[in-house]
């Protein structure tokens, strides 16, 4: 794989920081995940173990003690041979640990550095807790998602995975450059600043006179029928029909033509949603599927977790649990389980010549 020969230190705990290791070693990266006396609290959240799992897959585990001098040592060894390292502390828990910038710069000039906090490494709230929906809050992905009542909390975590993946993209970014540098990096990513950085579209339009992006009175947020969320008759269903054509297929499909000239009323048109949303509410998600699959209208039903597998579209692509992605024409390997071991195994393989 592309990063193969590749040595990532994991220190993050939770979602972000291991989502994003979880990418390299998809890629083929050796990642080695340090985790404290008891492991990654993650591992009680939800039914056993299995999110820690999810997360963690084809990973090595190691657990250290690093407020103890014997797994500050060991850390020292590791960092000195690794090539990235991503940590999710606290800003400043590492100066307190023994490993701050000048340190880890000393230990190993060519380290790529990744850290990923909730607002920062600077600012006045660098210090201050938070989780998914606060860092959505205040990175504006919350704002005009939901409906006019009440934003809506997103799950899976949207700031979690978007900052994950954006710190994988900055760490492999980073460990290309070394190669015209010669020298590692150090990356300060927030999970609040991943969530802000998508928010360009609508800061600009936000005030602008018939740009409105208020929740359930924008295109994209449930104010045109053609793009929204309906309710079936046994779960939802999704249009996405926001091109003439594809609504003009819609129309026609479901005998109302007199529909397809109301495509242009103004938003929010809360008529022609309420019509709409009485036709969905007649059939069964099976039902539209049978009536709607075949035209190309963009429709799709609402999948519960459980019907997944089965599908045939996610059936025949073969990536449930996988990196997300064909390579050169294959299927990726399924991420095999994690690997907890002790650190001496792990110091003994790494500090072996390359």
């Amino acid at each position: 794989m592309f990063l193969s020969g590749l040595r990532v230190l994991d220190l993050s705990q939770y979602i972000p920081g291991p989502y994003a290791a979880l990418l390299l070693a998809d890629l083929g990266a050796d990642v080695v995940k340090i985790e404290p006396p008891g492991g990654d609290p993650m591992k009680t959240l939800g039914p056993g173990d299995a999110l820690w799992r999810a997360m963690n897959g084809g990973k090595t585990i190691v657990e250290l003690d690093l407020k103890s001098a014997a797994g500050k040592e060991a850390l020292a060894r590791l960092l000195a041979q690794a090539d990235a390292l991503i940590e999710s502390y606290r800003p400043g828990t590492l100066d307190r640990l023994g490993f701050g910038r000048a340190e880890l710069e000393r230990l190993n000039p060519k380290l790529v550095h990744v850290a990923l906090s909730g607002y920062g490494q600077t600012g006045p709230w660098r210090l201050r807790s938070g989780h998914d929906v606060n860092y959505m809050a205040t990175g504006g992905g919350l704002w005009a998602s939901g409906t006019r009542a009440s934003p809506q909390i997103a799950h899976p975590p949207t700031a979690d995975y978007a900052a994950g993946q954006f710190a994988a993209f900055a760490c492999v970014a980073a460990l290309l450059g070394r190669h015209t540098t010669g020298k590692g990096a150090y990356i300060d990513a927030s999970l609040a600043d991943t969530v802000s950085a998508w928010q360009g579209p609508l800061r600009v339009q936000h005030g602008v006179p018939g740009f409105g992006q208020a929740r359930e009175d924008a295109l994209l947020n449930g104010g045109a029928a053609y793009y929204r969320i309906y309710v079936c008759a046994d779960g939802h269903g999704t249009l996405g029909a926001i091109e003439p054509k594809f609504w003009a297929n819609f129309c026609a499909a479901v005998g109302k033509p007199a529909w397809i000239a109301r495509q242009a009323e103004p938003l929010p048109q809360t008529a022609l949603i309420a019509e709409l949303g009485a036709l969905f509410a007649a059939r069964t998600r099976a039902e539209w599927e049978a009536a709607l699959g075949a035209v190309d209208c963009c429709f799709a039903a609402v999948l519960e977790p459980g019907e997944m597998a089965a599908h045939p579209q996610l059936a025949a692509r073969g990536l449930l649990g996988r990196f997300p992605a064909w390579i050169d024409g294959t299927v990726p390997p399924a991420r095999p389980d994690p690997a907890c071991t002790a650190p001496d195994a792990v110091l003994a393989a790494w500090e072996k010549p390359r």
